[in-house]
């Protein structure tokens, strides 16, 4: 059996040798390649942590010590050394090993965590918890105490947040470690003037460049004699690698580095001896993202968080790779929309927050890299610059992940909402993501947005849609505009009709014959929010002529239309809004307060949409049919809602049933 197979856990780490931890890190490298090939996931960052994981739990007890993952995608080396082996087959399943680090699956997880820049400030709360508890560890006073060690790529640590945390984890008087992994990469290159202060101490400083004066150094950090000390009590490695006038310096803590992320004895010999330092302690970690597996290596972008692929051949430029298309995606109909957009109209400009690839912004990066940007990991920061641009007279679009958008909530309301700035907002993988489980699923930015006045929400339901919805968004200067899409493939379903420009607070009938603007009495009538419009119309297709149904794709969440939702509940037959968001604030709440401010009756009304509970990873497929919100589940509500409103027979009398009030379904 291989040296994985037979690890039952991180103590195991403590009894081999340096090559046998070699040996393991090469079997946990071609496991985790094995499985990315098979289900896809995040592939990139996990092989270039591997040696640096197996030294921290090698030096460390994180069955007692604590260990913080920034973002967690790079936790799978993690979780295979902590016992989780046999979930790897089935990554990024319900029954299998989540993506990111997961709580559920083991107490090594002391975090759910899939957004950038938290792990210094949650690590600062655990290391001054665990002092008031008289639990933090010294290595004279209290060495039976908890060590607290977080791990930080290069990218996330120019986040707002991290720098909070930096600023604060400087005045710790205890064992602090921040371990910062130095690949050069975010998920694509990083951005700004501190990604290029790394590049600049990866080019002019080697290792024997670093050995000056540390002790000079230190006498100047905040809290001077104190923080000597630690010079005096760290290892001859420690201190030979001391940084001279290092950035972290500036926020009171001890730097060493950068050394070596794939050489174990250079890695364990000088995280045994920061350990023992009672400061807190940055350790530059300077690793190749993709390390191991040539391609990745090559094209760390690409290679990130890929689909399943097939290694096809190798020649003398190495390996090649086939990566099956599954179909066109939102995310590349929307970049080949905005760069339509910006070749017709030189005042379009466009940012993304480090997701170049992934939100399809990279497409106008290419054809107007004057008038496009990637901020890096600064959701707020974009925000803000956005709306200076739109101040200005340029038309920014600024394209987020849904889940990301939250990290600039404050800047939405403060710098564009309530400025009444025309700031346009892309929000890419909105509703459930799959794969990634919990902490990326987009599900409250209709609750959010809704709230702010002058903004106007959209969805679109298809390629042609998000095409006409961008051009909306372009002409609309009263305000902020947002539209919403998911990270799926554009259905064809609609292409051979002709999709109608967006107008303000207008829905769109998918269903002609069946439109109650036209005099048409359906048993049923669907407002969808976006792309649950598809799986309506394939609800309707399983039921088969039972039901004569009206499918609208609602297009507006704020405003919705008056018009539609006045004759859909006063149709006389159910209603139902459905929507891939959660029901709290969301489309379906925007009907219902709408319809109460026009004295509408709603009992008729049915909304189905997100349960308030949180959606663990798995297929996006599986995760839409839990919540009922595939074909399958919706046509299951229209069913119900039609059979309960049917007036039932009891003998001879007919008994007329209705709903006393909107009921709510999410499952």
């Amino acid at each position: 059996m291989s040296r994985l197979e037979t690890l039952k856990g991180p103590a195991d780490l403590k009894s081999m040798s340096i090559a046998e931890l070699d040996e393991l890190a090469q079997e946990i490298r071609q496991a985790i390649i094995a499985q990315v090939q098979t289900s896809g996931g995040h592939l990139a960052p996990n092989l270039g942590v591997v040696e640096l994981t197996i030294a921290l739990h090698r030096v460390f007890d994180f069955a007692h010590d604590r260990l913080l993952f920034d973002v967690g995608h790079q936790c799978y080396p993690h979780k295979l050394i902590t016992g989780r082996r046999p979930l790897l087959d089935k990554l990024r399943t319900r029954q299998g090993m989540a993506g990111f680090p997961e709580p559920l699956e083991s107490s090594y997880d002391l975090f759910r965590v899939g957004h950038a820049g938290t792990g210094i400030s949650t690590a600062v709360g655990l290391a001054r918890g665990d002092e008031l508890n008289g639990q933090a560890y010294h290595p004279r006073n209290n060495p039976t105490g908890r060590s607290v060690v977080t791990l930080i790529g290069d990218a996330s640590i120019v986040n707002g947040v991290a720098m909070e945390g930096l600023n604060n984890a400087g005045t710790l008087k205890r064992q602090f470690l921040v371990v910062l992994n130095d690949n050069g990469m975010s998920i694509s290159r990083p951005q700004g003037a501190i990604a290029g202060y790394f590049d600049r101490i990866r080019v002019s400083h080697t290792y024997a460049d670093l050995k000056k004066s540390a002790h000079q150094v230190l006498r100047r950090l905040p809290g001077g004699s104190m923080i000597e000390e630690a010079y005096h009590r760290a290892g001859e490695a420690t201190k030979a690698l001391m940084s001279e006038d290092s950035w972290f310096e500036k926020f009171g803590l001890v730097t060493a580095g950068p050394i070596d992320g794939h050489d174990l004895p250079t890695l364990i010999e000088f995280l045994t001896e920061v350990r023992d330092i009672d400061r807190p302690v940055l350790l530059h970690v300077k690793t190749i993202k993709g390390r191991g597996l040539d391609v990745a290596e090559k094209d760390a972008t690409k290679f990130h968080s890929p689909r399943p692929f097939q290694v096809t051949s190798a020649d003398a430029n190495g390996c090649k790779v086939k990566m099956p298309s599954s179909g066109r995606s939102f995310t590349s109909a929307f970049g080949d929309a905005l760069a339509g957009l910006m070749e017709r109209d030189e005042r379009v400009v466009a940012c993304t927050a480090a997701m170049p690839d992934g939100t399809g912004v990279a497409v106008a990066l290419d054809k107007f890299p004057d008038r496009t940007w990637d901020v890096g990991i600064c959701e707020s920061h974009a925000m803000d610059m956005m709306a200076g641009l739109a101040k200005t007279g340029f038309k920014p679009f600024f394209a987020v992940y849904s889940t990301f958008l939250q990290r600039a909530f404050d800047q939405a309301f403060q710098e564009v909402a309530l400025q009444g700035l025309p700031v346009r907002i892309c929000l890419d993988r909105a509703g459930l993501v799959g794969g990634d489980g919990a902490v990326h699923h987009g599900f409250c930015d209709i609750s959010l947005l809704r709230t702010l006045p002058g903004g106007v929400l959209l969805a679109a339901i298809d390629e042609p849609s998000l095409v006409a919805a961008l051009q909306f968004m372009a002409d609309y200067d009263e305000g902020f505009s947002c539209v919403r899409y998911p990270r799926d493939n554009v259905s064809e379903r609609l292409l051979d009709q002709e999709c109608p420009p967006f107008q303000l607070g207008k829905a769109r009938c998918l269903t002609p014959a069946h439109d109650v603007h036209a005099g048409a009495r359906p048993d049923a009538i669907v407002l969808a929010y976006g792309s649950p419009a598809i799986a309506a119309l394939e609800a309707v297709d399983l039921l088969d002529d039972e039901y004569t149904v009206a499918v609208y794709d609602a297009r507006f969440a704020k405003p919705v239309d008056d018009a539609v939702v006045q004759a859909a509940l006063h149709a006389g037959c159910p209603v139902l809004t459905v929507e891939d968001h959660t029901t709290i604030g969301g489309f379906g709440s925007a009907v219902l307060e709408r319809a109460s401010e026009l004295g509408l009756d709603t009992s008729a009304l049915t909304r189905l949409g997100l349960p308030d509970q949180w959606i663990l990873q798995d297929s996006r497929a599986a995760q839409l049919a839990e919540v009922g919100l595939d074909a399958s589940g919706i046509a299951r509500s229209i069913r119900d809602a039609v059979d309960r409103a049917r007036p039932k027979h009891v003998g001879t009398a007919v008994v007329e049933t209705r709903l006393s009030r909107p009921s709510e379904r999410t499952v």
